[in-house]
């Protein structure tokens, strides 16, 4: 009789054969700065996350790198906001002074700069606007500049999440050009128009003031189309390719893994972080064991690089482990 339970006796013969793992070098942990001073102001949707000022960060800084945390993924929220976003591509815009402080602080930890106007623009959409339509290859110029003011900054992974079509190889040749050819590209390459963000529009105020994202973010029904999408920029010159929202889209991570042997990205989103947050301050689940199954979860899908609210917890529970 073949007899799989002698494989789990017990923890130690459990490790032994184990197939997935979470390491601390999995995990990206995102982070919004905003405009200001002394400023802390908890995300009531999302309990445990904050938008810092500047001069307030280096308290989190602290806390990132004293759990071992070595990348972060930056969302700057700008005082002023206009048609045409001109905060993002700013070389003093929040964003930009943002990443120079973390870098003079922390010069190892490992800066993403995210790359879309969604911020930065008064209507909240990621792409200039002509009668309420989201204009594809007007936008393309303003993230190429964009990407290479953050680059200039000191942003070590730029990631293009805007969803417009073409612009991973534009943003390639800018930053090309401007002499960062060995500068990363991690593209948001199956971005959903997903029920799931709406805690990071509060914590981004990058909630669009007309319609919604479907024209440019993908349909939820849709396996082959996201295939389709990360090859594509693959080939335009994206160094990773991300998945988002992570949970809703394991099969999406496998497919695109079963395709490609170029690292994949999840992103594990605001509403599925608030969802484990909601229940377990309820009681309802234990969060510890419900997180560490998610993480796991999207490693064995396929992802390499998993970003989530839950890395610092994440990473102090391995710290007990």
């Amino acid at each position: 009789m073949n007899r799989m339970r002698r494989l789990r006796v017990n923890e130690t013969m459990r490790s032994l054969v184990r197939e997935t793992s979470i390491e601390k070098s999995d995990l990206v942990y995102p982070i919004f700065i905003i405009e200001g001073h002394n400023i802390k102001n908890p995300i009531d949707s999302m309990p445990g996350i904050f938008q810092y000022s500047i001069d307030r960060f280096e308290e989190e800084l602290d806390r990132i790198i004293g759990v071992g945390i070595h990348a972060i993924l930056i969302f700057g929220i700008p005082e002023h906001k206009d048609e045409v976003g001109s905060q993002a591509y700013d070389d003093e815009g929040i964003t930009q002074r943002a990443i120079r402080f973390i870098k003079d602080k922390a010069p190892d930890l490992l800066v993403i700069a995210d790359v879309c106007l969604c911020e930065y623009t008064s209507h909240g959409h990621c792409g200039l606007i002509c009668d309420e339509k989201i204009m594809n290859d007007e936008t393309l110029p303003l993230l190429s500049k964009m990407s290479v003011s953050m680059a200039n900054a000191g942003a070590d992974i730029i990631a293009p999440s805007d969803m417009m079509d073409g612009r991973v190889k534009v943003i390639r040749e800018a930053l090309d050009e401007n002499g960062f050819k060995d500068l990363m590209i991690m593209s948001y390459s199956a971005k959903y128009a997903s029920g799931y963000y709406s805690p990071f529009r509060d914590a981004a105020h990058s909630a669009p003031s007309f319609g919604d994202r479907k024209t440019y973010q993908m349909d939820p029904a849709n396996i082959k189309e996201a295939i389709r999408e990360c090859l594509s920029d693959i080939e335009e010159g994206a160094d990773v390719i991300m998945i988002k929202p992570a949970l809703a889209y394991l099969d999406v991570i496998r497919e695109v893994s079963n395709r490609t042997d170029y690292p994949i990205a999840a992103y594990n989103v605001s509403g599925e972080y608030s969802m484990v947050k909601a229940a377990a301050m309820n009681g309802w689940i234990d969060e510890k064991r419900i997180v560490m199954e998610n993480m796991i979860g999207i490693k064995r899908a396929g992802a390499k690089i998993i970003i989530t609210y839950h890395a610092l917890d994440v990473a102090r529970w391995l710290d007990e482990k």
